[in-house]
């Protein structure tokens, strides 16, 4: 059986060498294995794919037992188990035609039981997969209701993390707070910022030379979540706003994917306010 160990806990001697031993006890070899100490906040973690002649019962209590004294946060999982996503959009399609895409190729190794949104306008899309698509429209007088549909949905199709694939609706305190470290939003980035609307519009009347997409968790405080991946483009006053919006759309799908890819792979770490992201 291949199985991938994520350990987190505070930095003390001896940790590796337990993790190495507890692998070793379940007649494990190690195939890859990442870690990294965080001096601020004293936080030690740690990736470790290993393949064990053992169930997953039998190495989960090997490894249990050999890293108890550490009080760890340790999660195992067997490689060949998909995490299932829950995919909420609106109606912009390029961040779910690329996990969709990524998905059939096979290079995105997620389930997607259920894609929901607030407008019907991507349900063909969603259906021409084989996916299940769900309406929920939100009103300001039905939003917590729309909220709490979404929730016995998660529970229900025991769902892993929720991605906002360009889902233009803010999420309320309460639902971020359920989830925490469980969710993945995209959004543009520029230097300066802009907020509201037509923001590559505002960016254009600016002259802006670098416009970019941040991926990062979702938390209570609006768009400030730990940053997972970012990636930016340069350019130059030649851009018209359409031209920009197209750049970015690029951006973000791409950065949004590798988000998820390595959420995916246990490779994402939160450490404090910010992330540990082994490639």
């Amino acid at each position: 059986m291949d199985l991938i160990a994520s350990l987190q806990c505070e930095d003390q001697p001896g940790i590796v060498h337990a993790m190495t031993s507890a692998v070793l006890a379940c007649g494990g070899n190690i195939i890859e294995n990442q870690q990294f100490t965080d001096p601020t906040t004293n936080s030690f973690v740690m990736r470790t794919r290993f393949e064990t002649s053992q169930n997953l019962d039998g190495a989960t209590k090997a490894l249990k037992d050999g890293l108890s004294k550490f009080n760890p946060n340790l999660r195992i999982r067997p490689t060949d188990q998909k995490p299932r996503v829950l995919v909420m959009v609106t109606k912009e399609s390029h961040c779910l035609r690329d996990l969709l895409y990524l998905v059939e190729l096979g290079e995105l190794r997620i389930e997607i039981p259920l894609v929901i949104s607030n407008r019907e306008d991507l349900k063909s899309l969603v259906e021409s997969h084989g996916i299940k698509f769900k309406y929920l429209p939100v009103k300001a007088d039905s939003k917590q209701d729309q909220e709490n549909q979404v929730s016995k949905l998660i529970d229900e199709l025991d769902i892993d993390f929720v991605v906002l694939a360009r889902y233009m609706q803010i999420l309320s305190k309460q639902f971020c707070e359920k989830l925490p470290g469980r969710i993945i939003n995209i959004h543009h980035s520029f230097l300066p910022g802009f907020k509201g609307a037509k923001p590559y519009h505002q960016a254009h009347d600016r002259g802006v030379k670098i416009i970019g997409a941040s991926a990062h968790f979702v938390t209570s405080d609006l768009d400030e979540g730990p940053i997972i991946e970012q990636d930016v483009a340069h350019v130059t006053h030649i851009a018209t706003p359409d031209e920009l919006i197209a750049i970015g759309r690029d951006i973000e799908r791409r950065v949004l994917s590798k988000a998820v890819k390595y959420f995916a792979d246990d490779k994402i770490f939160i450490v404090g306010k910010r992330t540990v992201v082994f490639s």
